[in-house]
């Protein structure tokens, strides 16, 4: 699966800060991938799986290249909304929101936002990355 946007090297990182990188197709959460989260998690409470998809939109949205390695350096704020439930369609979508230097390359702020169709709210997790040269 190729990304919406691919962002080639340090340069182009930077252009895109304030910039919609994309958002994915929609997808339907069942019942059997609660159950697989809360198997995987040990926590049957579906409160967080909302989180753990940004993991699988954000690949599907941007891809960067031009740098030896990338890290998923964690997260900063996360605002949670109601649970997901059997039924629910969702979609990623992400906007480039900073850029700042660290040692050895530099460090993205993306906005993921997990979207419910239909205006149930998702979550929006401020996702940190470095890019090392």
């Amino acid at each position: 699966m190729t990304a919406s946007t691919v962002l080639a090297g340090e340069a182009e990182v930077r252009a895109a800060v304030g910039s919609d990188l994309g958002t994915t197709e929609w997808i339907e959460v069942t019942g059997e991938l609660l159950q697989r989260f809360a198997e995987a998690t040990g926590d049957p409470d579906a409160t967080y799986f909302a989180i753990s998809l940004s993991n699988m939109f954000l690949p599907r949205i941007v891809e960067v290249r031009g740098f030896a390695m990338g890290i998923n350096y964690g997260t900063d704020a996360v605002q949670l909304g109601s649970p997901l439930e059997p039924g629910d369609r969702v979609r990623g979508a992400a906007k480039l929101i900073d850029v700042a230097d660290v040692k050895g390359g530099i460090q993205t702020r993306m906005l993921i936002a997990v979207e419910v169709d239909g205006g149930k709210p998702g979550c929006v997790i401020e996702s940190l990355s470095r890019w090392l040269v």
